[in-house]
């Protein structure tokens, strides 16, 4: 080959597009992309603009980096950041509740898709760059979004071994959060809380309404479980961790147990030392709703945890020694 025909031939090969790859070529490559990359393509022409933006390119990222800390209740608040911007003489004469009802989408994330579609909400259409825009505001910290904290406060004793409902924004400086937690109408903020320390609410419930048990009957010692808690029923709940325990009338014994015959349910907060008022509670599975008192706190409602997974997060928290209150 003469010199002539290879500088032809490269020439030729420069002046192939990248649009003119094969369709599966250029969608693999638009795959391989992080945000970033992305975004930087984007700028490159219209077409790729438009490809760039499309939202099953950006759900991967969405749920590898976002996807144990939103939910349901953070997509609500996206509809609603979207809706007082596009819409704000609307907002005006509509509550938020009402209007965030009003303007609900179908999810494009498959991870929270089925529960929302479970609650019976209206839905509508969406914009072709909605995943993107929705990440970008996540990373950006401007938007402030509802999720759970273990331990709130950096442990603060009186929330051990405890997840409350907040307000997050991230900072991508720190690679951490900060969080606003409502109290009495006051504000509490806690900065630099890392990414283990958070979780999307696993059930779709607001703080200050009592979750409907549906797993009473089921319960048996040693089954995990989180129950809303509050100290006064002025506060929105918190969800704590415990196990189901045996009667005292009961030797533990597995082969000769029938706790589980009985309508009084123990629930068991081993953080707490022996004979602290919070090491143990007693329920009836019967008819359980709230109960308790000024002294003791509230009870409310209990989920029962078979995620392995979930168990063992609870598990990261226990602290390094008893809690002596």
């Amino acid at each position: 080959m003469t010199i002539s025909s290879k500088v032809l031939k490269t020439e030729k090969e420069e002046d192939v597009s990248l649009l003119d790859l094969p369709e599966l070529a250029l969608e693999c490559i638009l795959q391989r992309l992080s945000p970033s990359g992305l975004c930087s393509m984007a700028r490159v022409c219209t077409s790729l603009r438009d490809r760039c933006r499309s939202d099953h390119l950006w759900e991967k990222h969405m749920k590898q980096k976002w996807g144990r800390v939103i939910g349901p209740a953070a997509y609500r608040e996206w509809q609603w950041h979207i809706a007082s911007r596009k819409r704000p003489s609307l907002l005006k004469k509509s509550n938020k509740r009402g209007l965030s009802r009003s303007l609900f989408s179908v999810c494009p994330l498959s991870w929270i898709r089925p529960k929302l579609e479970s609650s019976g909400e209206p839905s509508c259409s969406l914009s072709v760059d909605y995943i993107k825009a929705w990440y970008l505001s996540l990373e950006s910290g401007k938007l402030w979004f509802p999720a759970q904290v273990y331990n709130r406060e950096n442990g603060h004793l009186g929330f051990v071994m405890s997840c409350y409902d907040a307000l997050l924004s991230y900072d991508s400086c720190t690679d951490t959060f900060r969080a606003r937690y409502s109290s009495q109408g006051r504000q509490t903020i806690e900065e630099n809380i890392p990414w283990h320390r958070l979780r999307a609410p696993p059930i779709d419930v607001l703080p200050h309404v009592l979750h409907v048990s549906d797993c009473l009957n089921d319960l048996r010692p040693g089954d995990h479980i989180e129950i809303q808690w509050r100290n006064n029923i002025e506060l929105p709940y918190g969800w704590w961790y415990g196990i189901i325990g045996h009667l005292e009338t009961c030797n533990g014994n597995e082969n000769h147990c029938c706790c589980y015959n009985n309508d009084m349910l123990i629930l068991e907060f081993n953080q707490y030392s022996p004979g602290s008022q919070w090491r143990r509670a007693v329920i009836n599975r019967k008819n359980h709703q709230e109960g308790g008192n000024e002294a003791d706190g509230f009870y409310g409602g209990i989920r029962k945890i078979c995620n392995k997974e979930e168990i063992s997060i609870w598990k990261s928290f226990w602290p390094t020694e008893v809690l002596k209150y």
